[in-house]
């Protein structure tokens, strides 16, 4: 049974949720919940845009072709998703991060990325 770590945003609050349309997280329960064998951290929770779907489709993760197979529709400029850490950092560094809203990133996201970055990409 997969143990899933304490629901705490990167505020020290409870973890808000993040999206149900579509549903989001390693988990697929809306959250960007994260456990042990979440590999990809994805606890950020990233408002979807146009020119971060082009980075991401570009550096090899296409999150906006629908994958029907997979029961994945596409993402597309506006979704909430539950981000991999390591790509928001990827992302922010070449200047095209999304926006992330806080109250909704897991904590375990600070062990890739440090809150003053996140704090750069909170809708103004």
């Amino acid at each position: 049974m997969i143990e899933k770590d304490a629901p705490v945003n990167v505020l020290g609050g409870e973890l808000a949720h993040c999206s149900d349309d579509p549903v989001t997280g390693f988990f697929r329960d809306g959250h960007c919940n994260t456990c042990a064998e979440d590999h990809g951290s994805h606890t950020v929770c990233a408002l979807m845009t146009a020119e971060f779907l082009a980075y991401s489709k570009y550096v090899g993760n296409d999150l906006s072709t629908p994958r029907p197979e997979f029961g994945f529709a596409g993402l597309k400029p506006g979704d909430q998703w539950c981000l991999c850490a390591a790509r928001f950092l990827q992302a922010h560094d070449e200047g095209c991060a999304p926006q992330v809203r806080l109250e909704a990133t897991h904590e375990r996201a600070l062990d890739i990325v440090p809150l003053e970055v996140l704090k750069q990409h909170v809708p103004g």
